[in-house]
């Protein structure tokens, strides 16, 4: 048996659960692989502040620098959060040797491909299951299982909050800010729940996601983002008559393989999902991601994105996976090859401008109910090819409302009709716009 001690920085919902797995699985861990692990420190803010765990109080320490020093410690887990200090402590970690466990999102969407470089070239293990998805094994799926397949399209719902709150508003019929309001209350958004409801969670797990899926760097700036809070009641009553259900997603599609370096689209929106794809059926908090490949075909994750205890799940099992490859001598591969930048560094990304994609569109608008008012909005979409596959009219005594769902389109003409039908003195409001998601699969 061999025995390896771990530094844990930070002790919130997901260290203090950490620490209740590491301590009930204990014996577990060492029977299925041989190998002890024991905590070396923990890192917090404030040491005389009570914790729900029976953890030896002489752990706690409020300087994570020295407890990463400390030449004793293997392996580092870093579940402090957002850029500074996390940054520093793993480039420390990484320069004396020690592997690293993080569920740092943020992190590992701005740095990523850095760190990663600098732990190949070191020679120890950087993961970082829990930054995405929760106790969802996509990352371990993506970066080992898939990593010789040619992927089309990796999307998902990859934020618990949103899920919530938009499953609420189309189960219990409420409007947006009574589901934000009873997702705060049960605690699944947090009381400044910007992060989550503009999409800047989920953004910074789909560059992440693209990074692994291409093989390039993908960083959390290359991603366009749009959150849930436009969305309307109403548009989700729309949507739920068309046989659609809205949702959050994370889209991350190959757009044109290179020879060297691919070019792909990342994005975050709101979508129209129809009720026959896989991921219209994810409700409540839960995540799921959908991959679309050249040989795998269709593959979904299902599970619980969020809270302390999945979280923690995934970070302890890749803590024990960075265990055994301690003990075992393991040394990443690129470490032992020359430290060629072509080697240890993926390419940067390129990233194709949002007005060059293409797909259907949700759009409705109130416009003065009389003759020739239909013809000329027709017109609007028809100048600007973009093709309509549907439409509904919905009377408002000397108002009308539209709604219409396009063919494919590009966003460039969808805007460009947007500002048109703007001008139109028959117009009187455009509403709801959304993105309509996976009627057509990749390729």
């Amino acid at each position: 048996m061999g025995k390896i001690r771990c530094a844990i920085l930070g002790c919130g919902n997901v260290g203090s659960a950490l620490v209740s797995q590491l301590a009930e699985g204990h014996d577990d861990i060492v029977k299925r692989t041989g190998v002890d692990i024991e905590i070396a420190g923990i890192a917090v803010k404030d040491v005389a502040k009570h914790r729900n765990t029976d953890v030896d109080r002489t752990l706690f320490t409020d300087d994570p620098f020295a407890l990463v020093d400390d030449n004793s410690v293997d392996i580092v887990v870093e579940l402090i959060g957002g850029m500074d200090p996390a940054s520093r402590l793993i480039d420390m970690a990484i320069g004396k040797g020690k592997s690293v466990v993080s569920a740092n999102k943020e992190l590992l969407a701005r740095r990523g491909s850095d760190l990663l470089s600098a732990a190949a070239s070191a020679g120890v293990d950087l993961f970082y299951e829990a930054a995405v998805g929760g106790a969802i094994p996509v990352v371990r799926l993506l970066s080992e299982s898939l990593a010789a397949e040619r992927l089309y399209r990796v999307s998902g719902i990859v934020n618990g909050t949103t899920n919530f709150v938009l499953s609420s508003m189309s189960e219990e019929g409420i409007d947006y800010n009574e589901a934000l309001e009873e997702a705060q209350r049960l605690g699944l958004a947090e009381s400044d729940p910007s992060a989550d409801v503009d999409g800047y969670d989920a953004a910074a797990k789909a560059a992440i996601l693209a990074g692994i899926s291409y093989r390039c760097d993908v960083r959390l700036d290359d991603v366009a983002h749009e959150g849930i809070t436009k969305v309307r009641a109403e548009d989700v009553q729309y949507a739920r008559q068309l046989g659609y259900v809205i949702k959050l997603l994370a889209v991350t599609e190959l757009s044109r393989q290179g020879d060297t370096v691919p070019q792909v689209s990342v994005r975050v929106y709101p979508a129209m999902v129809p009720v026959s794809h896989p991921l219209a059926s994810v409700r409540g908090a839960y995540n799921a991601v959908f991959i679309e490949g050249e040989r795998c075909g269709e593959i979904m994750l299902y599970g619980q994105g969020a809270g302390g205890a999945p979280t923690a799940s995934a970070v302890m099992g890749r803590s024990v996976d960075a265990a055994i490859k301690r003990l075992a001598g393991h040394r990443p591969y690129a470490s032992m090859i020359p430290a060629r930048e072509s080697v240890l560094r993926a390419p940067r990304a390129r990233v194709s401008p949002p007005s060059d994609l293409r797909c259907a569109w949700y759009i409705n608008m109130d416009v003065r109910d009389k003759p020739g008012v239909l013809a000329a909005v027709a017109k609007v979409f028809g100048d600007n090819e973009v093709s309509i596959r549907s439409m509904e009219q919905v009377g408002m005594g000397g108002e009308a409302r539209l709604v219409f769902v396009t063919h494919e389109a590009r966003e460039g003409d969808i805007d460009q009709t947007l500002e048109e039908l703007n001008g139109l003195g028959a117009v009187e409001n455009i509403g709801g716009i959304l993105r309509v998601f996976g009627d057509n699969r990749v390729r």
